[in-house]
Order: structure tokens, then sequence, then C-alpha cells
């Protein structure tokens, strides 16, 4: 009964709220439409095409982000914002992202009450799927966001020697360190690509090009991009080469990608015991031994 009720609970909220994601028109304050005016700006026509669902569904979830990170005491807003730059998921803030993880949290247990009702589960496999549907709505976003960002992040320490090649190159031809950026952003693909392309565009903004690289490095805070960006500007501050820097920096990133690679290799063996243990050798061992145990068996029971 307690179960039945928790259903029905859930499925009325549920209800109420696609409701009022597709129904209900909110029209603007008079205050601001008085500002509106004021600006010289033109209300939108009357007979204005609605939003998608996906903006109406954008809308939602910043609404129920921001009613959570009023409430949540430890609502860390800047480490979000920062999981998600590092995923690359720039035009997600952290207050949109968590009302898109209290609708997960609402829509895998219906999804799940409504299959194990159709599907005629136990009492127990119910309670069971419930709170593991519950968990994961609201746990499975932000590992799935976390597991991105360490892919993406990865990525960009394997493209940056590359990338420290083709400025070394570009710079003692005689291009500019910015053209140089400039050039190796239309080379590169990916995440560096992207960084280095957002990077430009913060330049012609308006920033500084130490401003840009410090902001790259807090995007994407890896210890390949960290000793680039610390370098560039360590030389900028002293009045070294850039030339040197890039030479010296090539060198320092192929051996940390030789050191990386080398300890891949040595957490290789800890990697496989488990599939080892659990999975080659059971199979081994029937195959091997089995033949032998019959014929023990057999000999056993003949005897």
């Amino acid at each position: 009964m307690l179960l039945l009720l928790v259903g029905l609970a859930l499925t009325g909220l549920a209800v109420v709220m696609l409701a009022r994601l597709l129904v209900v028109e909110r029209t603007p304050p008079a205050r601001l439409q008085a500002q509106i005016e004021a600006y010289g700006f033109e209300a939108a026509p009357a007979n204005a095409a609605p939003r998608p669902l996906s903006g109406r569904l954008d809308a939602l979830a910043a609404t129920l982000g921001g009613l959570l990170a009023r409430r949540m005491k430890n609502f860390r807003e800047d480490d979000i914002r920062k999981e998600l730059q590092a995923a690359g998921l720039y035009t997600l803030n952290a207050r949109k992202f968590m009302g898109y993880r209290f609708l997960s949290t609402l829509a895998l247990p219906l999804i799940w009450l409504w299959f194990a009702s159709t599907s005629g589960a136990g009492p127990l496999r119910f309670i069971a799927g419930t709170l593991f549907a519950v968990a994961f709505g609201w746990q499975g976003p932000l590992v799935l966001v976390r597991r991105r960002s360490r892919r993406r992040l990865d990525e960009i320490d394997t493209q940056m020697p590359e990338l420290i090649d083709l400025l070394v190159t570009t710079v003692e031809a005689g291009v500019a360190f910015s053209g140089s950026l400039r050039l190796a952003a239309t080379r590169f693909h990916g995440a560096l690509g992207e960084e280095l392309r957002l990077a430009l565009q913060e330049q012609e903004m308006g920033l500084s090009a130490s401003e840009a690289l410090s902001n790259m490095l807090s995007r994407a805070d890896t210890p390949a991009m960290r000793s680039f960006v610390r370098s560039i500007l360590q030389g900028e501050t002293l009045g070294v080469s850039i030339g040197k820097i890039m030479r010296d920096l090539a060198v320092e990133m192929r051996k940390r990608r030789r050191q990386m690679a080398e300890e891949r290799v040595q957490k290789a063996p800890t990697k496989m015991l488990f599939p080892l243990v659990f999975l080659i050798f059971p199979a081994m061992f029937v195959v091997i031994l089995g033949p032998a145990a019959i014929q023990i068996l057999h000999t056993i029971a003949g005897g």
C-alpha cells in the first residue's frame, strides 16, 4: 500500500510538472514590460511561435536548479562549473545542470515503476529497482560528466606535444606567438582545438594573451597544459625567448608522455588480475580439469 501511494504521488507530481511545462504560459511582469518600453524595445508579437520542447525543458531545468541551489547548503557551484567546462559543456551552467539531475531523479523512478507494474516484478525487486533508479538518476549525470571530462583532459594531454612542436616550428620560422596559436587552432581538432579557438575568441573580445591562457588553464587544468601556460607566462614576464621556451617544453612533454606510457604499462598487470581470476581461470579449470574430474567420478562410481 505504501509503495502504491509513493508511485501515485510521483506520477501526480510528474503530470503537474509536465502540464506546467507544456500548457502554462507565464506573462512577463508589468515592471519588466515598463523597463523594456523605456529602453525602446518592442514586445514580442502576440502570435509569436512558441518555444520548442527543448527550450521549455531548459527553462524548467533552470528554474528547478535555481530553487535547489538556494535550498542546498552544500551546493558547490564553482566546482560543478569547472567539471562542465572540463567536459566541454560551455553552454550548460551549474544550476541548469542541477535541474536536469532533479528531472532525471524523477523520470527514472517513474519509468521503473511503469516497467515493474507491467512486468509483474516482486516486492523486493520493486523496492531495489526504485532505490537504484533514484540513486542513478541523481548521480548518473554527474558520473557521465566526470567521465567525459577525464577523457577530454586525457585527449588534451596527448595532443600537447604536437602543439608544442608546431609552435616551435612556426615561432622559429619568424611567426609571432599569437599568429602561431591562430595557425595551431586551424590545424588541431577535438578538445585541444576547441580550447585554442576559445582562447583566441577571448583575445578578440578584449582580453590579453596572458588572461586568455590563464582562462584556458582554468578550463583544462592538466599537467601538460599547466606546464605550457606557466612557461609562456613566465617567459613573457622575464623576457625569455619564446622559441627557446617552446623547445625546452617540447623535450619535457616527450619525457612526460614516455613516463605516462610506462606508468600505464606497469598498471596493466593489476588491471588484468580481476578478469584473469574471475573470468579466465574458471573457464580454463573447467576445460582442463573437467574431463579428469568426470573420469575420477566414473572410476569411483564403478569401483
